[in-house]
């Protein structure tokens, strides 16, 4: 059965840093985009493609924010810099095929951002 877990999530203060990482016990990582999503509407914050590696970021967290994968591991990363309080939410990772989540969604990591 497929099982993301995702953690580093904690309370921070702004102008901060934290590395989120998302274990994925799935068939097909590494031939799958691979996106880190925030809050109830899982709003998409960046992705990364297979292969090629691209990396596509929402505008509010470019410059700030690092999305990587090691497909060895079946692990993404999302590395965030200069934390805004407005970062406040749980982040949660998945595949993306055609626009959608392709496997179920695991917990979350909460990352709280004081001011």
């Amino acid at each position: 059965q497929a099982q993301l877990v995702e953690s580093g999530g904690r309370l921070v203060q702004a102008g901060g840093s934290l590395k989120l990482s998302c274990a994925a016990s799935v068939r097909g990582f590494s031939t799958t985009t691979m996106g880190w999503f925030r809050g109830k509407d899982r709003e998409l914050v960046a992705s990364i493609a297979d292969g090629d590696q691209s990396t596509t970021y929402v505008d509010s967290v470019k410059g700030r924010f690092t999305i990587s994968r090691d497909d060895d591991k079946n692990t993404v990363y999302l590395q965030m810099n200069n934390l805004k309080p407005e970062d406040t939410s749980l982040y949660y990772c998945n595949g993306i095929v055609f626009g959608t989540a392709r496997w179920s969604w695991g917990q979350g990591t909460q990352v709280t951002v004081s001011s």
